[in-house]
């Protein structure tokens, strides 16, 4: 698994938006999540709701169950922080290292690369897709329709009369006596 993917793996969606929470965040800047709250709490102007919100007991539950973590060390006392693709950005500016700008680089890109997949994967642009082949599909059957109705006068004659033949053949009775085959003739 590459790193673009491993990050990819540590984005959830929590309360309909793609967020990643502090302790993944804090391990890829090789931190302990104490230290990194500890900085987001010390500039919290920072960190607005819609780039930064603390997790219910709820949701902290609910994500426990989805992604089959058990509790570390015991469980946690607080409940953890989910930063949106603008709360990583921000950490960035409070976390001023360079480990902090390469891992936020590559967070941002995984980020953008989810949100490139939702868009790829969205029922518009399948409908889309639907839709231009549905129209090719009509303009072939119309193309076959006008093939068809371009056979001239004399060929609807000609097919018309091998199929009342062929209709006469099969009308005729296959029961009556034949004459038989070869020098000997039969007696009358």
């Amino acid at each position: 698994m590459n790193e673009l993917q491993l990050i990819q793996s540590r984005i959830y969606e929590i309360r309909g938006q793609k967020v990643m929470l502090d302790y993944d965040i804090a391990i890829m800047y090789g931190m302990e999540t104490k230290y990194l709250k500890r900085a987001v709490k010390h500039n919290i102007t920072r960190f607005p709701e819609d780039f930064m919100f603390e997790l219910t007991k709820e949701e902290f539950e609910s994500l426990r169950c989805k992604i089959s973590t058990s509790n570390r060390r015991g469980g946690t006392r607080y409940m953890p922080y989910a930063f949106t693709e603008h709360g990583v950005a921000m950490l960035s500016s409070v976390l001023n290292s360079e480990i902090a700008i390469q891992v936020n680089i590559g967070i941002i890109r995984a980020f953008v690369a989810v949100r490139q997949m939702v868009t790829d994967n969205s029922p518009l642009k399948r409908l889309s897709v639907l839709e231009k082949n549905f129209n090719e599909l009509k303009q072939d059957l119309e193309e076959i329709f006008a093939d068809y109705n371009d056979i001239n006068e004399d060929t609807r004659a000609q097919i018309e009369a091998i199929n009342t033949t062929l209709a006469e053949l099969q009308t005729r009775p296959a029961n009556r006596p034949r004459r038989p085959v070869g020098f000997i003739k039969p007696k009358e």
